[in-house]
C-alpha cells in the first residue's frame, strides 16, 4: 500500500510547487474589499482655504447610502450638505456648507465594497490651523460589535450546512448507496439542509444592520430589509433560498423513492438522474457565494467565479463526505455496517477533491495576495498560512486513514451478530416467569390477580420500562462490541474522527478569511497611503529636489500603480526630471506611454508638455526641463497602460 501512495503524494507536492511558482511569479493588480487609497483634502493636511467638498478615492467601486460620507466640525456638528455621489471612477464626494470656521474637521465614511463587505473609517484635516475637537471614536461600527459576531456565526453555519448537505448526499450516491436507508445519515443530510436554510434567513435579516448601523434593534427593520433585497448580496441570498427548495425535493427523493427502489436498471437510471440534478443544485448553491463575494470583483472575475464554485464543491465532497463517513462508522447498525468497498470509494473521491482544492486554492491565493511578501505582511496572508498548515495536517491524517482503509480491505470479513440471549417471559406486572409456570399461576390465581391488579398496575409499568431500558443498553453494548471487533475498523474510526475535528477548525479559519481584507488590497492601500504621506513634504531640505508620488488607475486590467516624479533642483531654469512607474506591490511597471505637463494657473502659463525618454523598466527621464518662473505649479502626469486605457493624475507643488 505504501508503494502506491508515495508516488501520488510526490506528484501532488510537485504539482503544488509548479502551479504556485508559475502563478505567484507574475502578479498583477487586482482588488477585493475596498480600501481608501486617496482623499482630498488629504489626511492630516492643513489648508488655508475651506474646501467646498470632500472627496474619497477607493480601490474599487463601492455602494453609498445617504450618510455614507460625513464631515464633522470641531464641535461634532455635521457640515456636509446633500447626499454623497460618484464623481468619477472610484472617487466619491460630498458637498460642504459655506463659511467653514478654522479648526480640525473629521471625515467619516461607511460604504459597502463590491464584494459585499462593509468598509468604514475616519480621518481629520484642518482649516487654517489645527484645533481641539470633541469628535472621538467617530469611525462607524459597520461590520463589528454583536451584529458582526452574529453575522460571522451565520456565515460559519451556512458554510457548514452546505458542506454537510452536499457532501453527505455525494457520499450516499457515489460511495454507499445502501446508506440512503441509514437513519443517522438521513438525519445528517436533513440537518445540513435545515442549518443552511436557517442561516441564510438569518443572514438576510442581519445584512441591513451589518452594513449600516451595527445595532441589534435594526435587525427586523423592514426598510433596511427592502434595501438589502435590492443589492447583489440580497439577490444572492434569495437565490440560495429558492435553490434550497429544489434541494429539499432532491433530499426527499433520495431518502424516499430511491431508498425503497429495488436494485436494477430502473434504480441505476434514478441514480444517474439524482446525480445530475444534485450537481446542478449544488453548483447553484455554491454560485450564491461566488457571485457576491471576493471572486466577483477584482482580477479575472470571469475565471475566478467558476474556480470558486469548483473549490466549494471540492470542499463539500471531501469534508462533507468525511462527516458522512464518520457518522456511518459510528452510527450505522452493527448488522449492516459500512462496507470496505464504500470506504475505498470515498478514499478515491477524497483524493480527487484534494487535487482539485490544491489547483483552485493556488489560483485563489495568487489572486488575493499577488506577492510572496503578502503571506507574512498582511492579516489575510497570515490566516492563509494557518489554513495551509491545517490542510497539510488534515492530508497527513487522511493518509493514515487511507492506510487503515487498505488494511480493512485486506482483512475485512463479514461480521456476525452475536446471538441474543434468550430472555425469560415477562408477565403483565413485569415479573419474569417461565411459560408453563406463568400459565399455571395465571389460571390458579385469577381471582387474586383481579383483586390486586389495580394496586400493582403502576409498579408493573415502572418495572417494564426499567427492563426496556436495560435491554436497550445491552443491545447498544452488543453493537459496540461488534463494531470494535475489527481493530482495523476501530483504527479507521479514530483517524476519521481526528480528521473531522481538524475540519471544524479549518472551516472556522476559512470563514474568517472570507471576511478579511485580501492581502493584495491591503498592500495597495499601504502604497497609496505612503505616496500621500511622501507628497505632503515635497522638498528635501538637503538637495532642494522635488518628489511627488501619485497613485493612478486607468480602469483597465493591470491598470493600477503609482507614478513618482523627481525634479532636481526644482527651481527656475533648467531641471532634470525622472519619472518612475511602479505596481502597487512596488515592482517596476513598464507602461506604453508616460507624458508630463506643467501649468502655472495663477499666471495662465501652460500646460508646458514634457515627453521623457524611456531609460529602463519603469523609468523615464528628461533633461533641461525649463521652469520659467516661481510659483505653485500643477504637475500632471498621463499614464497609458494599453491602447485604450489611460489616466491623468496631478498634484500642485511649489517650484522656485
Amino acid at each position: 500500500m505504501t508503494r502506491t501512495i508515495t508516488p501520488r503524494l510526490r506528484a501532488l507536492a510537485l504539482l503544488f510547487l509548479a502551479v504556485a511558482g508559475a502563478l505567484l511569479a507574475g502578479a498583477g493588480p487586482a482588488s477585493a474589499h475596498a480600501a481608501l487609497t486617496g482623499s482630498d483634502p488629504a489626511q492630516g493636511v492643513v489648508v488655508t482655504k475651506a474646501p467646498t467638498q470632500v472627496s474619497l478615492t477607493f480601490s474599487e467601486k463601492v455602494a453609498l447610502g445617504d450618510d455614507s460620507l460625513r464631515v464633522l466640525d470641531p464641535k461634532g456638528k455635521p457640515v456636509q450638505r446633500g447626499t454623497p455621489g460618484n464623481v468619477s471612477g472610484t472617487t466619491y464626494a460630498v458637498q460642504l456648507k459655506g463659511g467653514l470656521a478654522k479648526g480640525t474637521y473629521t471625515v467619516t465614511y461607511q460604504v459597502v465594497s463590491a464584494d459585499s463587505h462593509p468598509v468604514s473609517g475616519a480621518y481629520t484635516f484642518s482649516v487654517g490651523a489645527p484645533s481641539q475637537t470633541v469628535v472621538s471614536g467617530a469611525t462607524p461600527a459597520a461590520g463589528g460589535g454583536a451584529v458582526g459576531v452574529l453575522y460571522a456565526l451565520g456565515r460559519y453555519v451556512s458554510y457548514a450546512g452546505f458542506i454537510v448537505l452536499a457532501g453527505g448526499a455525494t457520499f450516499v450516491l457515489a460511495c454507499w448507496q445502501r446508506g440512503a436507508g441509514v437513519r443517522a445519515l438521513q438525519r445528517l443530510v436533513v440537518g445540513g439542509w435545515l442549518a443552511l436554510t436557517a442561516a441564510t434567513l438569518w443572514l438576510l435579516l442581519l445584512r441591513g444592520s451589518y452594513t449600516t448601523s451595527g445595532k441589534l434593534g435594526d435587525v427586523f427593520d423592514l426598510d433596511l430589509l427592502g434595501q438589502v433585497l435590492q443589492t447583489k448580496t440580497g439577490a444572492a441570498l434569495v437565490s440560495r433560498l429558492l435553490l434550497l427548495a429544489a434541494a429539499a425535493l432532491f433530499v426527499a427523493v433520495l431518502f424516499g423513492a430511491y431508498h425503497r427502489r429495488e436494485e436494477g436498471e430502473e434504480k441505476r437510471d434514478l441514480t444517474f438522474g439524482l446525480a445530475v440534478g444534485g450537481v446542478v443544485v449544488a453548483a447553484g448553491l455554491a454560485s450564491s457565494w461566488a457571485m457576491a463575494e471576493h471572486a466577483s470583483v477584482g482580477l479575472q472575475p470571469g475565471i475566478a467565479m467558476p474556480v470558486d464554485v469548483v473549490h466549494l464543491l471540492a470542499v463539500a465532497a471531501w469534508l462533507g463526505g468525511l462527516t458522512a463517513l464518520l457518522v456511518a462508522l459510528y452510527r450505522a447498525p452493527a448488522t449492516a455496517p459500512v462496507e470496505a468497498a464504500a470506504v475505498r470509494r470515498f478514499s478515491r473521491l477524497a483524493f480527487g477533491s484534494v487535487i482539485t482544492l490544491v489547483a483552485t486554492g493556488t489560483y485563489q491565493s495568487w489572486r488575493q495576495l499577488g506577492s510572496w511578501s503578502a503571506f507574512t505582511d498582511t492579516g489575510y496572508g497570515q490566516l492563509l498560512l494557518a489554513k495551509i498548515a491545517l490542510v497539510a495536517v488534515l492530508v497527513g491524517v487522511a493518509w493514515i486513514s487511507r492506510r487503515w482503509t487498505g488494511r480493512l480491505a485486506d482483512t475485512a470479513t463479514p461480521v456476525r451478530e452475536e446471538p441474543a440471549r434468550k430472555e425469560p417471559a415477562t408477565s403483565a406486572t413485569g415479573e419474569r416467569t417461565s411459560g408453563a409456570e406463568g400459565s399455571a399461576e395465571g389460571e390458579g390465581d385469577g381471582s387474586r390477580a383481579d383483586l390486586g391488579g389495580k394496586g400493582s398496575a403502576a409498579g408493573g409499568s415502572q418495572r417494564a420500562a426499567q427492563l426496556a431500558r436495560q435491554r436497550a443498553a445491552v443491545d447498544a453494548a452488543r453493537e459496540k462490541r461488534l463494531r470494535d471487533a475489527d481493530p482495523n475498523l476501530f483504527g479507521l474510526r479514530r483517524s476519521v474522527l481526528t480528521e473531522a475535528g481538524i475540519a471544524v477548525v479549518l472551516l472556522a479559519v476559512t470563514t474568517a478569511l472570507t471576511q478579511t481584507e485580501p492581502g493584495r488590497t491591503e498592500q495597495e492601500a499601504k502604497a497609496a497611503t505612503s505616496a500621500s504621506s511622501s507628497s505632503s513634504s515635497p522638498s528635501s531640505p538637503t538637495s532642494g529636489a522635488l518628489t511627488l508620488d501619485m497613485p493612478f488607475d486607468t480602469g483597465g486590467t493591470d491598470g493600477k500603480g503609482v507614478v513618482s516624479i523627481d525634479l532636481d533642483p526644482a527651481r527656475v531654469g533648467g531641471n532634470v526630471m525622472h519619472v518612475y512607474v511602479q505596481r502597487p506591490n512596488g515592482r517596476a511597471f513598464d507602461v506604453p506611454e508616460v507624458k508630463v505637463a506643467f501649468t502655472l494657473e495663477a499666471k495662465k502659463i501652460g500646460p508646458l508638455p514634457v515627453a521623457p525618454d524611456h531609460i529602463a523598466t519603469g523609468h523615464w527621464s528628461a533633461n533641461g526641463v525649463q521652469i520659467p518662473m516661481a510659483g505653485d505649479w500643477k504637475i500632471a502626469v498621463t499614464v497609458r497602460t494599453s491602447d485604450i486605457d489611460q489616466a491623468t493624475v496631478s498634484k500642485n507643488a511649489k517650484i522656485g
